[in-house]
């Protein structure tokens, strides 16, 4: 892999104490006689400009952080580097900030490669026929009930053929990165990052299809809000609350034709240990077998 001219540092807009270790990689980094700018508070709209001349970004902070940098990356294919400063953090790859160094190290010396992961396309087609473009998603797109405690009922197609209609308090519609967020929290199956299929899961389904769904690729699914839904529904990105959907709405998800992109140091098998390390915290190193790696 080239060793990259020019990358760009993004603090978590939101946490403040993302921005002291933001200032430090920045400041290697012009050391090391890399072009570099940084934002430590900023929105999409305003970094969009910067990431265009741009050969890789570092993004510090959670999850949300990853998600944000590699929306704004993602239409000019460019890689997103994560150092972990949230709870979580499965898709950053340096997971203990006190290392930065020496993994920006890495970097530098060509030691990296790049993983490439599906990202959502979602619009609405209104009833009266104008459309609204909604954007891309790298995790999921949501239809859920905003406030009451209601159930809503959202018929959905794939292909433009009636598959099920949910009966639930919210239908996510995620990537295979998202299989391992709220999907995951819902009862989805794990995916590998690499594949590009779509996953239907619904959240607390009543009297309805209660299995999650894995679509193959280039699916697309449409939903619509029925007549007799009594509640408030609204659709969120990537976590984010978009806007409200009304009844007789047509929401459309698709793959994306942008893909993100991110840096990797760990071996290209990384995905499944990384994964269980997270969901088996109280898993003692010591109950592993002796041989972890087959021939």
């Amino acid at each position: 892999m080239p060793t990259p001219s020019t990358m760009g540092v993004l603090a978590h807009p939101q946490r403040p104490n993302t921005a002291p270790i933001a200032k430090m990689i920045a400041e290697s980094l012009r050391k090391a006689g890399i072009e570099c700018w940084l934002f430590t508070e900023w929105t999409e709209d305003e970094v969009i400009g910067k990431v265009e001349h741009t050969d890789m970004v570092v993004a510090i902070g959670g999850d949300g952080a990853m998600l944000r940098a590699a929306r704004v990356c993602a239409s000019h294919q460019i890689p997103v580097l994560g150092v972990n400063k949230g709870y979580l953090g499965f898709l950053a790859e340096i997971s203990d900030p006190d290392t930065w160094e020496a993994q920006l190290q890495k970097v530098l010396r060509n030691e990296y490669w790049i993983e490439h992961r599906m990202m959502l396309y979602t619009d609405i087609i209104r009833t009266d026929g104008t459309v609204r473009e909604i954007g891309h998603a790298l995790n999921d797109v949501v239809l859920g009930r905003s406030v009451e405690a209601r159930t809503v009922r959202l018929a959905t197609y794939i292909d433009r053929h009636w598959a099920t209609t949910y009966n639930a308090d919210a239908l996510i519609i995620a990537t295979a990165t998202g299989s391992t967020a709220y999907a995951l929290a819902a009862g989805g199956p794990i995916l590998p990052p690499e594949l590009r299929n779509i996953l239907l899961v619904p959240v607390a389904p009543h009297l309805s299809m209660e299995r999650p769904i894995v679509l193959a690729e280039g699916s697309t699914v449409s939903v619509i809000v029925t007549a007799d839904t009594r509640t408030q529904v609204e659709v969120t990105i990537d976590g984010t609350r978009i806007c409200d959907i009304q009844p007789g709405d047509r929401l459309q998800v698709r793959a994306s034709e942008h893909i993100s992109r991110f840096v990797r140091l760990r071996e290209r098998n990384y995905f499944y240990r990384s994964l269980l390390n997270r969901l088996e915290p109280r898993q003692s190193i010591r109950t592993a077998p002796e041989q972890t790696q087959l021939e």
